[in-house]
């Protein structure tokens, strides 16, 4: 047989008929290599092993040119094309860069280029593309764990990806066999197949007219016409049934390459069993003739859509212990068989040979992944690939604030809807990335809750009918994208406020007022009350509020404090604590110590509290303030609640961050140790010196080991 026949060209005589059959069983002959022989190493139905790829290479289907793997690691610019000025570009929120609006910004082609922040990850992704490594990446959501993985594939050769074609059993039709062809090549088979089966069904078809023609015509010459159709009927019944057997030769293909222009990518987030390992659809005619072939009832599953390119499972650990169990085994063997995952389905009786699935695993999830997942796939990806943390925050500098300008480009030209950004709109949205990183001079990573504030401003410019969005648009999209959960908090603080007991001026003794968050960022006013009272029995320390686990620890602490510095005998006393209003949520976190432990003294010392000064800090069994979480957003509630002055962690005066309206409006004023924020908070001079004085020679000697600067690094909750 000539290798330049062309299956596409359907044969139209004898000849070419039988070509075209020799070309077909030809196809099949080579087809009876096991997969692993394959490897994509036929080309053209010809034995002849593909040449063995050149990384200098291009493909060259179509207008658009794939990067090769030489391309890998290359660094997009910046700004191309655009005008930096270096002089003003550290104090410039847009970095230096000279743009009316984002259309002026030139956004890169790959997606491993737009990734943005993530540098480490960035670098093993494309190590992990060169090398075909397994990699897997935890993180918060929103980091760029997707964006990731689609880049991989982009970044993975296109030439030697596989069509994977199901043949009928004759031997065992519960065993179909499996095939494996070079991309583009089993539409062609199973066009040649069809033909083959239609001039076969039409010849079968041609000779059973004539039966019957012949059948009839005997039966009026012999008059007897009832058995003459009786005998046409049955004629046509066995033609029919048996047609199907013919039928039944034209393979299934399963996976088709043909079209696809890069490495194949497939998102197995949440997949059930039979959608990742392959299933066997249920056949409810399992006999008379009416049956579908077993080879035509499997189904792919995302492992081998995968095969020669990527396979992505965000949230790992949810998959099923016995499922990661067969997914380990996939991995480790590069091929899996398909059978019916349902017990009951008549498809479990179906097993085909194994399938190829030489994939790339790209596991990702949150911290809490790692604990529920299997420690053998866990242990696979790890001794063949890489982990990466992913980073939640990046430091604040003029090239990654060019880059936050092009993310915006970005996202404007990926919705292809939205107008783009002046200059001011996306000074605001980086100004909003300062905000949500919660630490100075920092710009926050999870791009997805920034990418969804520039759509939401977008829509609203879009929506007046303007040609570019502007800083106004995205003030007004701040309030809009808000959570469910903010909502809910920024409306309960809302309604609280007609019932709240607010006081932000004169002293009263006992009464302090704290600082909290509610939601992701809405500040709330939370005062504390402390009592005395003669104890009943032993003296205890008894705090209301509902306090959950941590808050109930940080009140231990306090009390800590209270008894090495009283001069009162606390067995004879009970200290009543109050978080006045805390609600149905209760308290959670320890950052009410410095508060409580306020509220307490001056209850026990007769002190009055000034109470325009609010506060938030953690505190240490030694007297030392600790930083908390949420700062910036408890700065702002006591500003709005009247406020004159906040003490805050000397510790967090870092991650202060707040809108330019509140400058004015309050002091901030950090410390360090408990005796720091009684000499703000306090009032009486004679009293408040010397119960200051005491407590500076009881604290003093952990301050001079600087044990404050210690817990800099640790992760306070927000609350």
């Amino acid at each position: 047989m000539s290798n330049d026949t062309n299956v596409d060209d359907p044969p139209e005589d004898a000849a070419e008929t039988a070509s075209s059959e020799e070309e077909v069983r030809d196809q099949e002959r080579q087809g009876d290599r096991s997969p692993a022989e394959e490897g994509g190493d036929r080309r053209d139905g010809v034995d002849d092993p593909i040449e063995e790829f050149d990384p200098d290479s291009v493909s060259d289907d179509g207008d658009d040119d794939i990067e090769t793997v030489n391309d890998l690691g290359s660094e997009v610019e910046v700004d191309p094309g655009v005008e930096v000025d270096e002089d003003i570009a550290e104090d410039d929120l847009l970095g230096g860069l000279k743009i009316d609006t984002t259309s002026d910004i030139e956004v890169p082609d790959r997606l491993v280029d737009q990734v943005i922040g993530q540098d480490e990850a960035r670098d093993i992704i494309i190590k992990a593309a060169k090398q075909r490594r397994h990699v897997m990446m935890i993180g918060s959501p929103g980091t760029g764990k997707s964006m990731l993985a689609k880049a991989m594939s982009q970044l993975l050769p296109q030439e030697d990806l596989q069509d994977v074609l199901v043949y009928h059993n004759p031997d065992d039709g519960n065993e179909p066999k499996v095939r494996t062809v070079p991309a583009g090549k089993g539409e062609q088979i199973i066009d040649a197949h069809k033909e083959e089966a239609r001039k076969r069904n039409q010849m079968r078809s041609i000779l059973m007219w004539i039966i019957i023609a012949i059948i009839i015509g005997y039966a009026i010459l012999t008059t007897n016409i009832l058995l003459g159709i009786l005998a046409a009927g049955i004629v046509w019944l066995i033609f029919r049934y048996t047609s199907r057997g013919t039928d039944a030769m034209v393979p299934n293909m399963i996976v088709d390459n043909g079209d696809q222009r890069t490495a194949p990518f497939e998102d197995a987030t949440g997949a059930h069993a039979g959608a990742l390992l392959g299933d066997v659809r249920h056949d409810p005619f399992q006999s008379g003739g009416m049956e579908t072939p077993s080879h035509d009832r499997v189904e792919p599953g995302s492992i081998h859509k995968s095969n020669k390119g990527v396979l992505f499972v965000d949230e790992i650990n949810t998959l099923d212990v016995r499922t990661q169990q067969k997914l380990m085994t996939a991995i480790q063997e590069g091929e899996f068989s398909i059978t019916g995952q349902s017990e009951r389905s008549s498809g479990a009786m179906v097993q085909t040979e194994p399938v190829p699935c030489d994939f790339i695993m790209i596991a990702a999830g949150n911290l809490d992944a790692m604990e529920n997942m299997h420690p053998a796939l866990r242990n696979r990806i790890k001794g063949y690939g890489y982990e990466v943390y992913m980073e939640d925050t990046i430091e604040d500098t003029p090239e990654m604030r060019r880059k936050y300008a092009r993310f915006v480009a970005q996202e404007v030209e990926r919705d292809g809807r939205l107008p783009h950004f002046t200059d001011e709109a996306v000074e605001e949205i980086i100004l909003e990335a300062k905000r949500r990183s919660g630490r100075k001079n920092h710009l926050t990573l999870h791009f997805r809750s920034l990418g969804g504030l520039i759509r939401v401003a977008g829509d609203i410019a879009r929506a007046e009918d303007r040609e570019a969005t502007t800083r106004e648009d995205v003030l007004q999209a701040k309030r809009r994208s808000r959570s469910i959960e903010q909502q809910l908090a920024d409306d309960y603080i809302e309604r609280r406020k007609d019932y709240e007991l607010q006081v932000n001026e004169g002293g009263v003794e006992g009464r302090v007022n704290g600082l909290a968050v509610m939601g992701e960022d809405s500040g709330i006013m939370l005062p504390v009350m402390a009592e005395i009272a003669p104890a009943q029995g032993q003296g205890q320390v008894i705090a209301t509020g509902k306090l959950k686990e941590m808050a109930e620890e940080s009140v231990q602490n306090v009390s800590a404090i209270i008894k090495k510095f009283s001069d009162v005998n606390l067995s004879e006393k009970d200290i009543h604590i109050q978080f006045v209003q805390a609600g149905q949520q209760g308290v959670d976190g320890d950052s009410a110590s410095i508060t409580v432990a306020t509220a307490v003294i001056s209850a026990l010392e007769d002190i009055p509290v000034d109470q325009s000064v609010a506060m938030t800090g953690s505190l240490s069994v030694r007297g030392d303030v600790l930083p908390v979480g949420g700062v910036t957003h408890k700065i702002e509630a006591a500003a709005k609640a009247g406020c004159d002055k906040v003490i805050i962690p000397a510790a967090n005066e870092q991650d202060v961050m707040i809108e330019e309206e509140y400058d004015e409006m309050i002091e901030i004023i950090p410390c360090a140790n408990i005796s720091e924020v009684l000499d703000v908070a306090l009032m009486g001079e004679p009293k408040k010196d010397s119960l200051v004085d005491r407590l500076k020679q009881i604290t003093g000697s952990a301050l001079e080991h600087g044990s404050v600067g210690s817990t800099s690094g640790s992760n306070p909750s927000p609350q």
